[in-house]
């Protein structure tokens, strides 16, 4: 199962005791804010890619939306997501529930610019009842991301105060 291969994943941080997890689903943005107890925009979403060399995952604020234009010109082809029924195959975890942690090989991490308005977001766990409070900082180091992109629209609103320390 996904979300014990995550908790592997966060045995070697100490941090397998902050996942958490629902008795209800938690696997579309609005589901997961809902479970959390979180405005939407603050839970991070994983998108799965296509590229020539590979698969990337790129994690943005769920008030995003990936803007094809600056994706074209950061990853010099058209955003093509990874199938569905191909995404578990590819990325080690399944739709609802894919998440930046305990990935397969070769996979790489982009975290997109929209979740720096932040202190923490909540990215899934593997499963799709799960989630975990991490800072920006921690989810840029636990993430293994290889950089930070700037690949979305629509997230550019106003954020209160409350809303980006979590409250």
């Amino acid at each position: 199962m996904a979300i014990e291969r995550v908790r592997t994943y966060f045995q070697k941080f100490g941090m397998e005791d902050k996942i958490l997890e629902f008795d209800v689903s938690s696997a579309t943005v609005e589901l997961a804010a809902k479970a959390v107890g979180c405005a939407p925009e603050r839970i991070a979403k994983t998108m799965s890619f296509e590229l020539a060399d590979g698969c990337i995952l790129i994690v943005a604020a769920g008030d995003a939306r990936i803007d094809n234009g600056k994706y074209k010109q950061t990853f010099h082809t058209k955003a093509k997501m990874v199938p569905a029924d191909k995404v578990e195959e590819k990325i080690g975890h399944s739709v609802g529930g894919v998440c930046p942690f305990g990935i397969n090989p070769g996979v790489k991490v982009y975290l997109d610019e929209s979740l720096k308005r932040f202190q923490t977001v909540f990215p899934a766990c593997g499963s799709s009842n799960s989630a975990i409070e991490l800072t920006i900082e921690e989810l840029e180091r636990l993430s293994g991301s290889k950089d930070w992109v700037d690949v979305c629209k629509n997230w550019q609103g106003t954020v209160t105060e409350s809303e980006r320390k979590g409250k």
